[in-house]
Formats: C-alpha cells, sequence, structure tokens
C-alpha cells in the first residue's frame, strides 16, 4: 500500500509558538506511520520556513539550525513545497497538510488560504470560520446573532486610546469593575487582563492594543470554566465536557502552561440538563463559524447553572495537558485514532 504523505507545520510567528512545538510533538508520535510518511516543516518566530528532520530536533530546538528551506508553493501544480538548500532545489509534493499552528498566521485564516490555493487537502477548518474565530469581536457578533448567551462586552480601538479617559468612561458606564480585557485576536491569554479599578484598566487596555488593534472588554462572569470538543465536517458532534480548574485568579498563558497546579477535571459533577446545554451550544456555535474538523468551545457555568459561552478555538492544543484530546479519550478515541479521524476529514471538505 503506498503511502500518503502528511506535511506538518509546526511553531510560527504568534506568541503561542512554544505551545505549537509542544502540540506537535503529540501528532506526530500519534500518526500511522503504517499509513503515512511525515514531512516536518517548522517556522521561526522570525517567519523562516526550515525541514525538521526528527522529533528530537523538534524537541531540542535544533530544527531551528536547519540548512534546509521550505516554501509553500500556491501553485496548484506543484502540490506541495519546494526544498531548497544553497543552489539545489527540489519539489516534494504532499497528500495533506496537518497545521498544528496556533494563534496568528496559523489559526487565523492565512495558512488555510495558502493551502487553498495549492489545492492542498488540510486538517481543521477553513479560511472563513478560522478568520472569524480568531477574532473574538466577529465572534460574539455571530454568537450573538443566533441567540446564545454570552458575556457582555464593549468594543475599544486601539486608536480610541489616544483619548483614554474617554474610553474608560465609556466602559464605566457599561459595566462595574472588575472587567475583563482581550486582545481580539491574541490566543493562549497573551493580553489578558483582570481590570479591578479606574487605573488598572487604562494601563491594561494599552498593553492589550500591543497585541491587538481591536480589544474586547466583557463584563466579568463568576462561573467554572468549561471546555467542550467538536469533532466533524458536516454532521459535527460534541464530547463530553471538562473543568479548568485554574491555579491563578484566571486562566492566564502563565496558569495554562506553566504552572504544575493547574488542573483539569474529565466529566467535572455537573447537572445533566447544563452538560447537554454546552454541548448543544458548542455544536451550534461551530457549525454558526462554518467550522469544519475540529473545535474546541469553552464556556462559563455560573453558579445558578447558566452556560455562558466564552471563545472557541478552531486549533486547541495537542500538548499532554490539552482539553482536546483527553475529552475524547474519554469517549474511547485514542489520540492516535483522533489525528487519524482528523486526516480523513480534510479529505471529506467541499
Amino acid at each position: 500500500m503506498n503511502k500518503e504523505m502528511v506535511a506538518v507545520l509546526f511553531g510560527g510567528q504568534s506568541s503561542e509558538h512554544e505551545v505549537s512545538c509542544v502540540s506537535v510533538q503529540t501528532v506526530i508520535k500519534n500518526l500511522d506511520m503504517d499509513k503515512y510518511d511525515i514531512l516536518m516543516i517548522g517556522i521561526t518566530k522570525e517567519g523562516c520556513w526550515l525541514k525538521a528532520d526528527s522529533i528530537e530536533d523538534i524537541k531540542s530546538g535544533k530544527w531551528r539550525e536547519s540548512k534546509t528551506h521550505a516554501v509553500l508553493s500556491p501553485d496548484a501544480s506543484v502540490h506541495g513545497f519546494l526544498l531548497y538548500e544553497g543552489n539545489e532545489l527540489k519539489t516534494q509534493p504532499v497528500d495533506i497538510v496537518f497545521p498544528v499552528l496556533h494563534g496568528l498566521y496559523g489559526e487565523d485564516g492565512t495558512i488555510q488560504g495558502i493551502l487553498e490555493l495549492s489545492r492542498i487537502p488540510y486538517v481543521g477548518c477553513g479560511v472563513l470560520s478560522s478568520a472569524v474565530s480568531m477574532d473574538k469581536f466577529y465572534t460574539k457578533v455571530i454568537v450573538d446573532e443566533i441567540g446564545v448567551l454570552q458575556a457582555a462586552y464593549e468594543p475599544v480601538l486601539a486608536e480610541e486610546l489616544v483619548d483614554s479617559e474617554s474610553v474608560a468612561a465609556r466602559v464605566e458606564s457599561r459595566f462595574d469593575y472588575p472587567v475583563f480585557i482581550k486582545p481580539s485576536r491574541s490566543g493562549s491569554s497573551q493580553g489578558v487582563h483582570k481590570a479591578k479599578n479606574h487605573d488598572e484598566l487604562i494601563t491594561y487596555l494599552k498593553d492589550a492594543a500591543r497585541f491587538d488593534r481591536k480589544i474586547l472588554v466583557e463584563e466579568m462572569i463568576k462561573g467554572r470554566e468549561i471546555e467542550c470538543a467538536v469533532l466533524g465536517g458536516y454532521a459535527p458532534k460534541a464530547s463530553g465536557v471538562g473543568e479548568i480548574v485554574a491555579a491563578a485568579e484566571f486562566y492566564d498563558y502563565e496558569a495554562k502552561y506553566e504552572n504544575a497546579e493547574s488542573k483539569t477535571i474529565i466529566d467535572p459533577d455537573l447537572p445533566e440538563e447544563v452538560v447537554e446545554k454546552i454541548r448543544e451550544n458548542a455544536v451550534k456555535i461551530f457549525k454558526a463559524v462554518d467550522g469544519f474538523g475540529l473545535s474546541r468551545v469553552d464556556f462559563f457555568v455560573t453558579e445558578d447553572g447558566k452556560a455562558v459561552f466564552n471563545e472557541i478555538n478552531t486549533l486547541p492544543g495537542f500538548t499532554s495537558i490539552s482539553m482536546y484530546p483527553m475529552l475524547w479519550a474519554a469517549r474511547g478515541i485514542s489520540t492516535k485514532d483522533l489525528v487519524s479521524q482528523l486526516i480523513d476529514l480534510a479529505k471529506e471538505r467541499r
């Protein structure tokens, strides 16, 4: 049987570069080597595309010293990569691309656009769904339209901060403190803050503006942090739910990836009707943003049992502590089977 060539992309220019380098190791380890050959392409923080020779090189970071450069050709007749070292150039066709890229330039529709031009099937959501899901403001517009409960919000543009007092007055006319401040298109909670007073609001708005021009100020929702995985193409299904118990005041980047005290609980103690509402809304939101393949949809559950939508991630983490593969493992789908299913789904996209 001829093996298919799967190209995995990792690293990237986003703030989640390091997380991607960990996620891709899980994907590579769980690729069925009886079915697939693998091409590993890492993208440095500076945007240089390099061929990695082994998973060990990815783990150590040695891949960044590779002399073999890679170009994903938008020419559909190439259907793959141009690999070059010095004056030596060769073409490497691929059958599937698995973009294990989180955040900007990986989860926002940009890499998906090149893959569409190349006519190479790829794992995960398409251009539209990736773009609108990465942008929290536009996700909220869509979720408002389908009637799913979510936190109230006030959009702020970076250029408005030349008169930060006026912006603060606008926010304070809508919300009591504390409020959450989020860059619209930053992943892994980069630039996310909890402002407890006027001065913190202005300081954190300016910090969030370092990550994106569009910023969301949200009312604080007191509740448990619950996540649900969605898998599938045109008939997606939802997993059970998991709970995040953050070791910090909220689940910021450090709490997610650097604090061992943060915990994930699969199938937490929640009323069945709340779990079913989350599962139903997770699929509803996934379909509303034109999702395909996979996403993780996050909610808060308040003390009175309301499920409040928080955000959707179209390429969730695949690290050893990531909720997405853990939720499917709890439903009897091993990570190896999950990776194979995602690759198979990529071939079904129309």
